[in-house]
């Protein structure tokens, strides 16, 4: 007999141990044909995972916010599905989740928009023919034997410490993956391809170059057509074409992802500062400010040489190698050990607006958001071990005080902060 508590404390009692699917059917038809997942004993299964054992059980539906990341996973595994229908040649990378979609790095010839039609009507067949997700366990022997001509892959799998490796298979496609994924295609009611770029092979510039190609879908096409029309008027109010028709920022080729800003510009980022600061010394904080280049041996003391090289900026100097700094921590750090402190200084809250710089890849850099050159304000707060919740919600606060100020809002998990502290 196995027993399986749900979430209301109710107990379902199987004489032979069920899939997540036979536990939906036994509450109701209707529930199980809205189940795409389960959380068993608190780690996301497929929905025909044979329970063996005494377990909790929550039953992820299409409503459920898990739901849509399992969704877009498995609308990944379509999309590369029906791009090797077509370009038979292509090879296959990573396929991740991402905030508004997903995307897949492939090893093909070069796409453009003007190919989404023909991917689109094969992910629609696809996705018409309901195919079955189904999950397969090997051993790390078996999956380098399985993706011998896979180089990608077979990189990745090297890399794997697991003993077990589980593959996903749908029709006549297999792909490496921890899932879970829907029970079959036709749960994927609405799918767009969006754009494509250019991706190098792990970030690493001396390695291929890939085709990013980035897709979204959901559970219905009206939740599609919502999204779409957001990002119209998202695109309306793009701070790009707002910078260039009110004269604020440009961005030049002689320093690619470092903003020009001009004079009606530096009217706005002036009373932004101003505000900043209103803000910051009401909250308690001095304000200092370290130098933006800084000798080597700092940085590798901090970490950043051996963890972080490739996206900083460096020079020589004196036949001494320096570093353009990427965050202003190391610099604050200096300035605190310049003198001993008493407990009885503490709390010592001191804020940086540093400029700083780091190396972004150009196939990431977008407008203001994603820049090499920026200004960061960061704070440092040397404080005893007793004072650590009270700087803790401090700081908390005055970020909900600024983020306010701009109709910005944040949320906090319950169980990481008590309700109304």
């Amino acid at each position: 007999m196995i027993n399986i508590t749900l979430p209301d404390g109710n107990i379902k009692s199987f004489e032979k141990a069920p899939t997540g699917l036979d536990v939906a059917k036994s509450i109701s038809e209707g529930l199980a044909r809205n189940c795409v997942a389960m959380d068993l004993d608190e780690k996301l299964v497929d929905l025909d995972t044979v329970i063996s054992n005494d377990s909790s059980v929550r039953l992820i539906t299409t409503g459920d916010m898990e739901a849509l990341e399992i969704l877009r996973h498995s609308a990944a595994h379509v999309m590369a599905q029906a791009i090797l229908h077509i370009y038979k040649d292509a090879k296959l990378t990573i396929g991740p989740v991402v905030e508004d979609g997903f995307y897949y790095d492939i090893d093909m010839e070069p796409v453009s928009k003007e190919n989404f039609d023909k991917i689109e009507a094969e992910i629609k067949r696809i996705i018409s023919a309901k195919i079955p997700f189904k999950r397969r366990e090997v051993s790390k022997e078996e999956a380098l034997d399985f993706y011998k001509n896979e180089p990608y892959k077979l990189e990745m799998i090297s890399d794997l410490k697991d003993v077990t490796i589980s593959l996903y298979e749908q029709g006549d496609f297999t792909d490496l993956c921890r899932g879970p994924h829907l029970p079959h295609t036709g749960f994927i009611k609405a799918i767009k391809l969006m754009k494509v770029s250019g991706a190098y092979w792990r970030a690493d510039q001396t390695k291929a170059q890939l085709q990013r190609i980035y897709g979204t879908a959901f559970f219905s096409k009206k939740e599609l057509d919502d999204h779409l029309h957001f990002i119209e008027e998202a695109i309306k109010r793009n701070h790009r074409r707002i910078g260039v028709a009110l004269d604020l920022f440009s961005f030049h080729d002689e320093a690619p992802g470092m903003p020009f800003f001009h004079p009606k510009g530096m009217n706005i980022w002036g009373a932004l500062i101003d505000y900043w600061k209103m803000e910051h010394r009401a909250a308690g904080y001095v304000e200092t400010k370290t130098p933006i280049m800084l000798n080597r041996s700092l940085w590798e003391r901090s970490g950043h040489w051996d963890n972080y090289r490739e996206n900083m900026y460096t020079s020589v100097v004196d036949e001494t190698e320096y570093a353009i700094k990427p965050m202003n921590c190391p610099g604050g750090m200096l300035l605190y050990a310049m003198k001993p402190h008493s407990y009885k200084d503490l709390p010592l809250r001191a804020a940086e607006i540093g400029l700083v710089h780091r190396h972004e890849l150009s196939g990431v850099l977008s407008g203001l958001f994603r820049v090499r050159a920026f200004h960061q304000d960061d704070a440092h707060i040397f404080m005893t071990p007793d004072q650590i919740e009270g700087e803790t919600l401090g700081v908390l606060k005055l970020v909900e005080r600024i983020y306010s100020t701009f109709g910005l809002v944040f949320i906090l998990s319950s169980q990481h902060v008590q309700k109304n502290r």
